[in-house]
């Protein structure tokens, strides 16, 4: 199988019986050789000795009381909220039950960043054996910001931090170890360039095609199913819908703050304007395999998954909104 996504780091972590990423001593060392969390020439004593010690032995217990012996306060801070990371990473048996406890009981303090950085190594723990770039591409939006363009009557998608210009400081440690260099141009994935997207997939510089109906709406669809069966061990269908008539929202699930949003509105019935609908993105209608996991107040009937844009042209995927917005009468992570 070809690789992919070496940047998330999920060849430093290992699998349970079920599937489950397991935490290892080399993936917390990447955390730790975070540019924030490492002491400058003229970082105390105290945080040089820290950070030296757990490069060591990442798990290591740290007290509060050590950190407020560091002279920065911004190094305070940066420690402070890594470490409780980390805690929080060791105290479940997987990372998929470390995130689905993050979303189910709220991130708190946890930097956007960390739980970002989740939904991509579990992404790849999922598509380990996936070998459409189709997919894989689509796969990016869970955990990537996509700006969205109209060119010549097609909706593409393209990586927003890419377009934007990535600055050095937000390369990841493993960026840097593994040689991995960021492109500043972008192609749009077609069928004689897919399968190049192997070998530079940690560049994020394939647009994708996500014009309702065409291969990557449908691509994402196939994320999606893979994500619900992973983390709440449900089978489902998922269809990509080009237009809608006479549909009776029942249930709905946002994939985004603008998708929520507009859900609200078509629940409520209030009014579309042209501006509202030209933002969905893309439209979804979820069937589970088994109605017997539905609850009572749905059975039989669909459930309808909205993404949309920001003003702005944005996709801002809310992949938990999966986890935490189905109506399963037991909402459980597996693994």
């Amino acid at each position: 199988m070809k690789d992919f996504w070496l940047s998330c780091g999920h060849h430093l972590l290992d699998r349970n019986e079920s599937g489950g990423l397991v935490i290892t001593d080399e993936f917390l060392k990447v955390y730790f050789a975070r540019p924030e969390l490492t002491p400058p020439g003229e970082a105390c004593v105290v945080e040089k000795t820290l950070h030296a010690a757990l490069l060591d032995n990442p798990r290591r217990p740290v007290g509060m009381d050590e950190i407020a012996a560091m002279a920065d306060a911004d190094a305070r801070e940066n420690w402070t909220l890594a470490i409780a990371f980390r805690d929080h990473l060791l105290a479940h048996p997987t990372l998929e039950a470390a995130y689905a406890a993050l979303i189910r009981k709220g991130a708190g303090d946890t930097p956007p960043l960390f739980v970002t950085q989740l939904v991509h190594v579990i992404l790849r723990n999922i598509l380990d054996e996936c070998d459409d770039p189709w997919i894989l591409r689509a796969a990016e939006i869970f955990f990537r910001p996509q700006r969205i363009t109209l060119h010549e009557g097609a909706l593409l998608a393209a990586d927003e931090e890419t377009i934007m210009g990535t600055r050095p400081g937000q390369v990841s440690p493993l960026v840097s170890m593994l040689g991995l260099e960021a492109s500043t141009e972008i192609d749009v994935m077609n069928d004689d360039n897919a399968e190049s997207y192997f070998e530079r997939s940690d560049n994020h510089d394939m647009a994708v095609d996500f014009t309702a109906g065409r291969r990557g709406h449908h691509a994402l669809a196939r994320v999606i199913e893979r994500w619900v069966k992973h983390m709440l061990g449900v089978e489902v269908e998922v269809e990509a819908l080009t237009e809608v008539q006479n549909a009776n929202f029942t249930w709905y699930v946002g994939l985004d703050v603008e998708g929520t949003k507009i859900g609200d509105m078509l629940w409520n019935g209030d009014a579309m304007d042209e501006a509202a609908m030209a933002r969905v993105a893309a439209l979804y209608r979820l069937n589970f395999k088994d109605r017997g996991v539905v609850a009572e107040a749905v059975k039989g009937e669909p459930v309808y998954l909205i993404l949309a844009t920001t003003i702005d042209k944005v996709l801002r995927m809310k992949p938990q909104n999966l986890l935490t917005g189905l109506p399963l009468r037991h909402l459980e992570a597996v693994t």
